[in-house]
């Protein structure tokens, strides 16, 4: 088993981003050219390391090689994006890897690129990239082939030989785990669970008993024997199942209008383990959105685009109006999910007004995107 921090170390330690991986301080995958650049890079590490995986840290000032991080990405769903553009499309996986010195809700990315021995091609055209364009790795950049078209294997022993050093010992489970529990100890209850007397689960979060079920807040999860943090909430509630094979989590979302608020299933996942040292992960969206009168939408819809306008003209707000607009993002993806079609937009234009009101607003404006960008993929 793979420690996934020792082996964002390793690569970054081949300080130029070569044939097998590449470093990026973020991922755009929400723009058309940022999409349109991340399946390049995967075409060209898939074509250039047919007989190994390949990867790309998310994470990293690439002048300076130095850890910064990213903000926790839970997109279970961009292998559906791989698939759509690509040809002969690679297995993709999305991970984040926790470091000790990055902030709270920080993390590295790594996407691991399987190999397939087989030519990866776009299948259709996006952004400034035709359909059928081939790419390669030559040195630290991807580029577009025409002629000589060949994949070969040049860097399956290098690899190999970085994922060996990154294995994972019991010391470094133990002093996982340990890690945790001193990281998490502000109030919040910690657990563990070890599965088929191999992988160790630890979680985090603030109790809540409503009847007879237990439900999180603040909630942090990670499989310690990789070093990956599989969910991350400042803010949702979360209700988490386990026995001496699965471990699962319900994510619910808080939602609502006029200072009425309920709490919605948005998503169900599950890790199975099994007996030869391997684990799945199984997700099921569960999210219904809730409907309101048209009417009082209306009227609440009006509001928002006022409220939004007032912060893109830097206009002063009162208490309650700054109380508004910290969960104005949310409340116009309700008027979305309602039938008000522009309400979206109005959601992306909002980005920089919520960064510049408050940390809150500026969470609840990322919070929303990711729940939009999961129902679009269902």
């Amino acid at each position: 088993m793979i420690n996934k921090r020792l082996l964002v170390k390793s690569l970054l330690a081949h300080n130029d981003e070569n044939s097998f991986y590449d470093k990026k301080l973020r991922l755009n995958i929400g723009q058309k050219e940022g999409k349109a650049k991340f399946l390049k890079h995967i075409c060209a590490l898939s074509n250039s390391n047919p007989k190994n995986n390949s990867y790309i840290v998310v994470g990293i000032k690439d002048e300076e090689n130095e850890i910064v991080g990213v903000d926790f990405f839970d997109d279970a769903k961009l292998q559906n994006l791989i698939n759509a553009y690509l040809e002969n499309p690679p297995i993709v996986a999305y991970e984040n890897i926790h470091f000790p010195h990055l902030p709270e809700g920080k993390v590295v990315g790594l996407v691991t690129i399987q190999p397939t021995e087989k030519l990866t091609a776009l299948r259709k055209n996006i952004w400034k990239y035709y359909g059928g364009s081939v790419f390669f790795r030559e040195g630290s950049i991807s580029k577009s082939q025409v002629f000589d078209i060949e994949i070969k294997d040049t860097n399956s022993e290098v690899v190999a030989d970085i994922e060996n050093h990154a294995r994972n010992n019991i010391e470094l489970t133990l002093d996982g785990v340990v890690d945790f529990v001193q990281r998490h100890h502000s109030g919040l209850h910690t657990n563990y669970k070890v599965f088929k007397e191999t992988f160790v689960v630890c979680w985090a979060g603030m109790e809540k008993r409503v009847k007879d079920r237990l439900y999180y807040s603040r909630v942090d999860v990670e499989l310690i024997n990789e070093q990956v943090k599989l969910f991350y909430s400042a803010y949702d509630e979360v209700e988490i199942v386990y026995d001496d094979h699965s471990f699962g989590l319900v994510e619910y979302v808080r939602l609502g209008l006029n200072d009425s608020y309920k709490y919605y299933p948005l998503e169900q996942v599950n890790l199975l383990f099994d007996n030869n040292g391997t684990y799945q992960i199984q997700t099921d969206f569960l999210f219904k959105p809730p409907k309101f009168d048209k009417k009082n939408l209306h009227h609440v819809y009006n509001n928002q685009k006022a409220l939004l306008l007032k912060l893109n003209q830097k206009a002063k707000l009162t208490p309650s109006q700054t109380k508004e607009a910290e969960s104005l993002a949310a409340t116009l993806m309700l008027c979305y999910l309602n039938g008000f079609e522009e309400a979206k937009t109005l959601i992306f234009n909002a980005q920089d007004a919520m960064k510049g009101l408050n940390e809150k607003a500026h969470q609840n404006h990322k919070d929303t995107l990711r729940i939009l960008r999961k129902i679009k993929y269902h």
